[in-house]
């Protein structure tokens, strides 16, 4: 870890095309996997990759506000849930506001931009009541630069094409998830239930 370093970005303009590229990207995701208030969308990001460089290697607090931000103005006024995936170095534990999670077991770990990841730092220092979880089962997800998010995907995960294809520079991959099917052949489905609920 003594080879990471925080970086600044000078461009203003990256910074707001990140942003807008982060809320597209949300609004999109609530459209297509039909999110609802108190779903829970797990986020894993690289800042790294987000700029274009090896992810864990440029990690930038500046970048992880604005994908924050951007995320939040399509989530927020909805009642969806941010879970913050943190980097391998914290065992990609989940940040996550205590009221999504009242009866979740937490643990005792506060981010940083070499330990946790910028975006994980952000959320941290913006959530009203951060709390750690080792484990969660979200409704869908957003991966920013090849962060793994499948671990925290409640089964069973479909992946979705987003018309948002990149957040700056970091190759975006999103999934929503389904309840299982059971039954075989002569059973009948209910196709109007997306992330165990109806809608």
């Amino acid at each position: 870890m003594s080879g990471i370093q925080t970086y600044e970005v000078k461009d203003e303009n990256l910074v707001e095309q990140i942003r807008n590229d982060a809320k597209e990207a949300a609004k999109e995701l609530v459209e297509v996997a039909k999110l609802h208030s108190k779903s829970i969308v797990v986020i894993g990001c690289s800042t790294s990759e987000t700029l274009g460089e090896q992810v864990g290697s440029h990690s930038v607090p500046e970048v992880g506000k604005a994908i924050l931000a951007g995320l939040q103005s399509v989530f927020d006024p909805l009642g969806i849930y941010i879970a913050a995936q943190c980097c391998e170095h914290l065992n990609r534990a989940i940040i996550i506001e205590r009221e999504a999670v009242p009866h979740a077991e937490i643990v005792n770990v506060v981010p940083q931009p070499k330990a946790g990841g910028s975006f994980a730092t952000a959320c941290y220092a913006a959530f009203k009541e951060p709390v750690a979880l080792e484990h969660i089962k979200a409704d869908a997800g957003i991966d920013i630069g090849g962060t793994l998010i499948g671990m925290h995907l409640k089964e069973v995960a479909v992946p979705l094409r987003l018309k948002q294809r990149h957040i700056g520079k970091a190759f975006l991959v999103a999934a929503r998830t389904r309840p299982k099917f059971i039954g075989g052949e002569r059973a009948h489905y209910d196709e109007s239930l997306k992330s165990g609920y109806p809608v």
